[in-house]
């Protein structure tokens, strides 16, 4: 298993660690620290394109509620937002929803099917 690099975090709290830093230095590096702890939050708000992709899965649930396993490209027919998107952001999105366990995948003849996972 490969060693997990060291985060920034991580290096400036080692580096607070260290006997000897000057008063100005501890205090820049605690405000570094403090400022990257702050971006790597999870508080915060998804992006728009996010909140769209999060729509436009959705609306492949809905598609596949019936029950019928269909392509990609058949899901690009049926889901009107993803008309004028690209097969790869269809498949990212179809992808996304199977890893998270809400859609299944089913291989019938070299050619994917995608479901509800019941």
């Amino acid at each position: 298993m490969a060693k997990n690099p060291l985060t920034y975090a991580d290096a400036l709290t080692n580096a607070l660690a260290l006997d000897g830093l000057n008063e100005d230095t501890r205090v820049t590096l605690l405000a570094l620290k403090t400022s990257i702890e702050k971006k790597n939050s999870a508080d915060r708000k998804p992006t728009a394109t996010q909140t769209a992709n999060e729509n436009i899965k959705a609306e492949i649930r809905a598609a596949l509620a019936d029950g019928t396993p269909r392509t990609v490209t058949e899901l690009m027919a049926v889901v009107p937002t993803l008309n004028g998107a690209s097969n790869q952001k269809a498949s990212a999105l179809v992808r996304q929803l199977v890893e998270d366990g809400t859609l299944k995948r089913e291989l019938v003849k070299r050619k994917a099917y995608f479901s509800l996972a019941r």
